[in-house]
C-alpha cells in the first residue's frame, strides 16, 4: 500500500510539473524575449501579405507618387505608413523583407556552427590526447581570424571577371558567419565536456562498459546541450549584427534587394534621415527590436536552465 501511494503522488508531482514553455514564460526575461522574438518572425512571414495589401513590391520604386518634384520622399502616410526611400521604395515593405533576410541568414549560420562546434568540442573534450590538441589549436586560430577583413575577402573570391556572383551571396554569408562562430561552440562544449566526463555517472557508465559513442550520447550531451541553448540565444544576435554589417559594407545581400544593413548604409550614403527620418528608424528599429528579443530570451534560457540560477 505505501509503495503505491508513493507512485501515485510521483505521478501526481509529475503531472503538475511545469513543463519548460511554462517555465520561460514565468520568467520575466524569457517572456518579454519570446514576445518579441514572435513580433519579429511575424512581421518577418507577414512581408509578403504587407506587400501584396499595399501593392508595393520589395524593389519596385514609385518615384511618380513617392518622391517629390525636387526628389524629397515622402514621409509616413495611408499609401506608404513609413515613408519611401530615395528611390522612391516603400520603407516598411523593405523593412520586413530587410528583416526576412536577417533571421533566413542568422538562424541557419548559428545553428550550423553550433552543430560544427558541438561535434568537434564533444570529441575533442571527450578523447583528450593529440585530437584534443589539433581542435584547441584550429579554434584558436579561428577566433584569431578578423572577421571583417576575412569575410570581405572571401566574398570577393564569390565573384568573377565580370563582377557577377559564383554562388548565391545569402549562402556565402551564412557560410562566413558559421564559419566565425562555431569555433565559439567548440570551446564551450570542450570545456563542459572536460568537467563531465569526470563525473561519477560517466565513470559509472566506463566501468560498466558502455560504449565511448553511447556514453558521448546519451550521458554527456543531454547535459551540454541546455548551456548550449542558452549560447545559441546569445549568439544569434551577434550574428544578426554581423550580417547587417556585411551588407551595410556592400558585400553581404546584394542591392536592390532589402537587408537592414543596406538599408542603413543606403541611408548613411544619402543623409536623407535627415528630412525623412522615418527611412532610418524603419530597419534601426528592426534590427534593435531583434537584438533585444533575442538577447532577453537568453537570459531567461539561462535562468531557467542553469541549476546555479535556479537556486538563487
Amino acid at each position: 500500500m505505501t509503495n503505491l501511494t508513493a507512485i501515485a503522488a510521483a505521478e501526481t508531482a509529475a503531472s503538475v510539473s511545469p513543463t519548460l514553455w511554462q517555465q520561460l514564460w514565468r520568467e520575466k526575461s524569457a517572456r518579454r524575449g519570446l514576445i518579441l522574438i514572435g513580433l519579429v518572425l511575424l512581421a518577418a512571414i507577414a512581408a509578403p501579405l504587407v506587400a501584396a495589401l499595399l501593392g508595393h513590391g520589395e524593389t519596385q520604386q514609385f518615384r511618380d507618387t513617392a518622391l517629390s518634384d525636387i526628389g524629397i520622399p515622402v514621409g509616413p502616410g495611408l499609401d506608404f505608413p513609413l515613408g519611401a526611400d530615395d528611390n522612391g521604395r516603400d520603407v516598411l515593405v523593405r523593412t520586413l523583407y530587410g528583416t526576412r533576410v536577417s533571421l533566413m541568414v542568422a538562424i541557419p549560420a548559428t545553428t550550423l556552427a553550433m552543430i560544427i562546434g558541438t561535434a568537434i568540442g564533444l570529441f575533442s573534450g571527450f578523447f583528450a590526447g593529440a585530437w584534443d590538441k589539433v581542435s584547441e589549436q584550429c579554434i584558436n586560430i579561428v577566433l584569431s581570424f578578423p572577421f571583417i577583413v576575412t569575410a570581405l575577402s572571401l566574398l570577393t573570391f564569390n565573384r568573377n571577371a565580370s563582377g557577377e556572383n559564383r554562388v548565391d551571396p545569402m549562402w556565402v554569408v551564412i557560410l562566413i558567419i558559421a564559419f566565425f562562430s562555431w569555433g565559439y561552440f567548440a570551446r564551450l562544449t570542450r570545456g563542459l565536456v572536460l568537467n563531465l566526463k569526470h563525473q561519477g555517472f560517466v565513470e559509472a557508465a566506463q566501468v560498466m562498459g558502455v560504449s565511448k559513442r553511447r556514453i558521448i550520447l546519451r550521458e554527456i550531451l543531454p547535459n551540454v546541450l541546455p548551456t548550449l541553448a542558452i549560447y545559441w540565444a546569445v549568439q544569434l544576435p551577434a550574428n544578426i549584427i554581423a550580417e547587417a554589417t556585411l551588407s551595410f559594407l556592400g558585400v553581404g545581400i546584394p542591392a536592390p534587394h532589402a537587408s537592414l544593413g543596406n538599408m542603413i548604409a543606403d541611408v548613411q550614403r544619402s543623409a536623407m534621415y535627415q528630412v525623412q527620418p522615418w527611412f532610418l528608424a524603419g530597419p534601426a528599429f528592426a534590427l534593435f527590436i531583434s537584438v533585444l528579443g533575442f538577447n532577453s530570451l537568453s537570459s531567461g534560457l539561462r535562468n531557467v536552465l542553469d541549476p546555479h540560477f535556479r537556486q538563487r
